[in-house]
């Protein structure tokens, strides 16, 4: 089938991205999905640093691509073998899916999926395939979703069934930003309430983990980012104190906190921000990295703290998440107004604005952008 498709055929842009436009919007062909895949009407796709990452080539990727990770959609069509999917069905697409067979899935570790990992390394799909394809060409897939189009075929395991009643748009961004960001209070810190917590970078993640730590009942949530808009969004979400990012970070939140707090998450994909992190962390405390920086990026770390001080420092992708069992949860405190995930919603796009999208996230006058479909 003909389908409507932003791709991108070359990285390395890392400005101007409306005036660049490294990302072009063309016509492409979709096959239908094969044995275990899905064939999937994308509703709504959320626009994260991730997708901006591939862009300016801190995280390379095969090229042309398809770009777009964080989705919801409804089923069209099903492949053979797929059962306990039908056409109409609501969805959310899950960029790091688990296979449930290799060690990590096991261990009930999906997100660190070994096969889904050498797949989507390579721009297939987990079913090994690549369904996209420009004149002939073929097209990679991101992550195994490739959202930035009208149609999209998914391998099963890349989706999970949303019985919530929930709107699409909304959906969508539990997919990455909720997971991801929520998750990693909720998974991979498990804090207690009446804790004291700090998040470093506040996008779509950083404001979930924000809403994460207040649905979890800490007493004291202190949200640190450079855009004074930005914090006056978390204020809104939640954060009782916030803190400007700047040479006098450590100090000012040391001050508002009594030494440090008790977790602090970075979120900003950044060597600085974690650096921050770990320094506002008390005594005996707990530091959760979720960021993506630079593969070559390197921290510098006080050893002798991490031993006499007890620190942990731990890493969490999509908040350590195993998608089918947390995401109904997500919706279920959404339902009570507990996870309000719609505050975060700064605009509403059309594909052709992909460009101007990735412009808005560059400056940061943007929060989380969602690119709606009809």
């Amino acid at each position: 089938m003909k389908i409507t498709a932003a791709v991108l055929e070359r990285g390395g842009v890392t400005e101007n991205f409306a005036a660049e436009r490294p990302l072009t919007v063309r016509e492409l062909d979709l096959e239908g999905p094969g044995r275990g895949e899905v064939l999937i009407r994308i509703a709504a796709a959320g626009v994260c640093h991730s997708d901006l990452s591939v862009i300016n080539g801190t995280r390379p990727r095969p090229l042309p691509m398809v770009l777009g990770h964080e989705a919801s959609g409804f089923v069209e069509e099903v492949g053979a073998g797929v059962d306990d999917l039908a056409p109409g069905d609501h969805v959310v697409c899950i960029f790091a899916p688990g296979c449930g067979r290799c060690t990590p899935c096991a261990e009930g570790r999906p997100a660190l999926c070994e096969r889904a990992a050498r797949h989507h390394g390579v721009g297939e799909l987990m079913t090994g395939a690549r369904r996209l394809s420009m004149d002939g060409t073929p097209v990679n897939h991101h992550v195994g979703v490739s959202a930035f189009a009208c149609h999209a075929v998914l391998s099963r395991q890349s989706l999970v069934k949303v019985e919530a009643d929930v709107a699409p748009h909304l959906s969508a961004l539990f997919s990455c930003a909720m997971l991801t960001g929520a998750g990693a209070v909720f998974n991979t810190a498990h804090i207690k309430p009446g804790s004291k917590v700090a998040v470093v970078g506040l996008g779509g993640v950083g404001l979930s983990a924000i809403l994460g730590a207040a649905a979890s009942g800490a007493g004291q949530i202190v949200a640190i980012d450079p855009f004074a808009s930005k914090l006056e969004t978390a204020r809104r979400m939640g954060a009782t104190d916030v803190v400007t990012a700047d040479e006098k970070t450590v100090e000012a939140v040391r001050d508002l906190t009594g030494g440090g707090v008790d977790y602090a998450f970075e979120l900003a994909g950044s060597v600085r921000a974690l650096e921050t992190a770990y320094d506002i962390t008390r005594r005996g405390g707990t530091t959760v990295t979720a960021g993506l920086p630079h593969p070559d990026a390197r921290m510098s770390l006080n050893a002798l703290k991490l031993v006499a001080e007890e620190r942990s420092l731990k890493g969490s992708y999509i908040g350590s998440c195993v998608p089918q069992r947390d995401l109904p949860r997500m919706f279920a405190l959404h339902a009570r107004g507990l996870l309000p995930v719609e505050k975060m919603l700064s605009h509403r796009l059309k594909l052709d604005d992909i460009n101007l999208a990735m412009d808005q996230l560059h400056d940061g006058t943007a929060i989380r952008q969602i690119i709606e479909f009809d």
